[in-house]
């Protein structure tokens, strides 16, 4: 086998074995700050060692009296899972409505104590849209109702189900609830109110000529040419005085005669009438026939 090959193998087995060492880490520092309320976990390693940033809702209880309860959780967590010179540091998280995996672990709580999973799931979205998420979606499954096993859906808001959004601001969270018929398995997802999604277009208005100013001059457009003006034909100039008098002088077209419009007999028995009439009143008018 090629030394190149047996190398690539031997890398891949060192991820696989780090990643399931980090996996088996968050397990445990779960189960051991359940009651702090336990929200997420961050591992880095440095050149002074492994920083292990925890989140929790409650530090204090993570802390201990005099730092007693992160001394033995240090050395318990150098010990089980050989991390060189771990560090842990406890983060008190600003908005637990917002966070997926104290929300869960709530939402489990809430079932182990006997609560209607349709009364829990509608108080956890309630509770998320009204600390200010953009969106988030609540899934329980397992033996709600009876014998056979059941998944209920409570969404609210805006939610991403694939792609870079979802990586980048959809917040995952899952929890355990053991219940006489079985167990229950709880997922909240949370969308984070300041996600930007990408169909989401801001429009700035301009500041005006100093933005004009600003502004990269655009390629100009090829000039096309020009076409010459339609312009109507010019008239013959006058002739001079010499030529005038060699010119041919038309003579003048004489005025057409005006032509007689013939009256027909309807008009003409009005206007005898009308004349009648006007007799009648004492004025003396002269109507012409033409015959």
């Amino acid at each position: 086998m090629p030394r190149a090959t047996v190398t690539e193998r031997r890398k891949d087995k060192r991820i696989i074995v780090e990643n399931m060492r980090r996996v088996l880490l968050k397990e445990y520092l779960m189960a051991e700050t359940r009651r702090a309320g336990f929200g997420g976990l961050d591992i880095q390693r440095t050149p002074m060692g492994t920083r292990v940033t925890l989140q929790s809702e409650r530090p204090g209880l993570v802390i201990g009296r005099k730092g007693g309860a992160i001394k033995n959780l240090t050395d318990a967590v150098e010990r089980q899972f050989k991390f060189d010179n771990p560090q842990i540091e406890v983060q008190e998280v600003a908005n637990p409505s917002l966070n997926a995996q104290i929300m869960a672990e709530k939402l489990a709580n809430a079932l182990e104590r006997g609560w209607h999973f349709r009364r829990a799931g509608h108080s956890t979205v309630r509770r998320i849209m009204e600390a200010g998420g953009k969106g988030c979606l609540v899934i329980i499954a397992g033996k709600l109702t009876g014998q056979r096993h059941r998944t209920e859906k409570f969404k609210a808001g805006h939610i991403k189900y694939c792609g870079e959004p979802r990586n980048l601001w959809m917040d995952r969270g899952f929890a355990i609830a053991k219940l006489k018929p079985g167990v229950i398995g709880v997922t909240v997802e949370i969308m984070d109110p300041l996600a930007k999604l990408p169909d989401e277009i801001e429009i700035r208005a301009g500041a005006g000529p100093a933005a004009a100013e600003t502004a990269p001059a655009l390629p100009a457009e090829p000039e096309l040419p020009a076409e010459a003006p339609i312009t109507a034909p010019e008239a013959p100039a006058e002739a001079p005085a010499s030529e005038a008098d060699d010119a041919v002088v038309l003579p003048e077209e004489p005025p057409k005669p005006e032509e007689n419009v013939k009256k027909s007999k309807v008009a003409t028995k009005r206007l005898k009438k009308a004349a009648k009439e006007v007799q009648k009143l004492g004025v003396d008018v002269d109507v012409g026939e033409e015959k």
